[in-house]
């Protein structure tokens, strides 16, 4: 065969073009391979213990007890698919439960509806018991408010204090951090100060450590210098404390249209971010702030706007492959009835009817706009009361297992396809496909959507699992073959 190109006539576009691919390479690394919180949980600073996450499960296991005693009243409210042909009736509702307890993977498929209304509502459930928060936010800002600087500073102490505490006392959740005011004109000083005062009582208390995925929140950001100076203070904190260089990450929110697009008209997202010099671990999507400030009116801040999914899709595709996760807005109607009871003065029939109403609609809303957010590729987003939370698990829980069957088919599929190309010497090219199906289940583990022998039914071995790589998994069922 007669060539072209000698070696050393392409040297330097072949320098060129590898040299480009490394640059590209470093940009991109891809998604992390850790875990991913579902939600972030906001609450105001004043209010925080180290022992919050546990008390906001058992008020969100009250509010299932008061307005969804059963797995068909808690489906029928949330719209599950085919929930209204479920019984209404007591005895029924029970005798159902009893032929799926006793044996689940035959009623899967004797009674889908059933099936998926029953298995949602008893994870959620366990996963309010085992664990109710993924990812706390310590709020200084919305939640919170404007408060008299000395209040504010007690508070920040206290919280320094708590976080401590629940570290030492193993009940923090798994991710937390703390939330600041913005650094504007109006409010950075403050912001400053809070900071300095709740990490100072923190790394005193704890003797330099903070908590695992601990990170400070900034809020209404729009320039890169906001993100840089924040990235500067907390170099100065982590070296004064001996606190390990890096540990104390950033979760940069992107709710102004100019931390979308700049006065240039340049996308922002990407220049935050390295603004942060890699400390950006999350940018999370606030859609009332962000619809406001476009101008739309109260009446239509939705979260299923059109302008908030336009915003959506630039902070999703700006972030895609970078190794920062993305995190959606919340649901601002809460599911808190009108009507309380008293010592003296119990509920009467029709308030308790208007509680239900109320809660109920709010649960739907909420279920809506997470299935909303789920289907956009956010898996993550704000949940602003506790009553929300067995909402939030019920959402991803039923999109995980509505996809279970058919994520197990391609998953084992594509590893069989990737295995035999890899043994006869071919490229694959459909990896990071192959990813994204291995993400799905390593996802849906993680937050106790799906178990571990449902993933496994798939063909795909624990330990594989565990290795989070869908190129080790190929790479070593095509070394099996090749050594058999």
């Amino acid at each position: 065969m007669n060539l072209t190109f000698t070696p050393e006539a392409i040297a330097p576009i072949v320098q060129r073009i590898e040299a480009a691919n490394e640059a590209f390479r470093q940009r991109y690394p891809g998604d992390p391979t850790g875990r991913q919180p579902v939600h972030t949980v906001y609450g105001g600073a004043h209010l925080f213990k180290a022992d919050t996450a546990g008390k906001l499960g058992g008020v969100a296991l009250r509010t299932m007890d008061a307005y969804a005693p059963n797995f068909v009243v808690f489906a029928k409210a949330l719209g599950l698919p085919g929930a209204d042909a479920l019984p209404s009736d007591t005895a029924n509702i029970e005798h159902l439960a009893e032929v799926i307890e006793k044996d689940a993977s035959a009623a899967s498929f004797a009674h889908e509806p059933a099936w998926m209304a029953y298995t949602v509502y008893k994870r959620v459930r366990e996963k309010l018991q085992r664990e109710p928060v993924e990812d706390y936010r310590v709020d200084f800002e919305d939640g919170y408010g404007n408060r008299p600087d000395d209040e504010e500073d007690g508070d920040a102490v206290k919280v320094g204090k708590e976080l401590a505490a629940g570290m030492a006392a193993g009940t923090l959740p798994p991710f937390i951090g703390v939330r600041i005011k913005p650094f504007t004109l109006e409010s950075y000083r403050r912001a400053v100060r809070t900071l300095d005062l709740c990490l100072t009582a923190l790394a005193e208390a704890s003797g330099g450590r903070v908590p695992d995925n601990f990170v400070v929140t900034l809020p209404k950001v729009t320039m890169p210098e906001q993100v840089t100076a924040l990235a500067d203070l907390i170099d100065l904190m982590e070296a004064k404390h001996g606190i390990p260089a890096g540990a104390i990450g950033l979760d940069l929110m992107i709710e102004t249209p100019q931390a979308i697009i700049d006065h240039t008209g340049a996308n922002t997202v990407n220049l935050l971010v390295r603004a942060g010099r890699g400390r950006v671990k999350y940018c999370a999507y606030g859609t009332y702030d962000y619809t406001a400030l476009c101008n739309i009116t109260a009446h239509y801040q939705t979260h299923t706007h059109p302008a908030a999914d336009f915003a959506r899709h630039v902070l999703q595709v700006s972030l895609a492959g970078t190794g920062v996760t993305i995190s959606d807005g919340a649901t601002t109607v809460m599911p808190i009835g009108p009507h309380r009871a008293t010592k003296d003065k119990p509920l009467t029939p029709q308030q308790e009817a208007e509680n239900l109403a109320v809660v109920h609609a709010a649960w739907k809303l909420h279920y809506d706009n997470v299935r909303h957010s789920l289907r956009h590729g956010y898996y993550q987003g704000w949940d602003l009361n506790p009553a929300q939370l067995p909402v939030r698990y019920a959402a991803v829980y039923a999109f995980f297992l509505e996809s279970l069957e058919d994520a197990s088919r391609r998953l084992n599929r594509f590893v069989d396809a990737a295995a035999q190309a890899t043994l006869s010497g071919n490229m694959f090219d459909d990896a990071a496909t192959g990813q994204g199906l291995l993400n799905f289940f390593l996802r849906g583990i993680a937050c106790g959507a799906i178990t571990e022998a449902e993933a496994t039914a798939t063909g795909i071995t624990i330990e594989e699992l565990r290795s989070r790589s869908f190129i080790k998994i190929v790479q070593n069922r095509a070394y099996q073959k090749k050594v058999v």
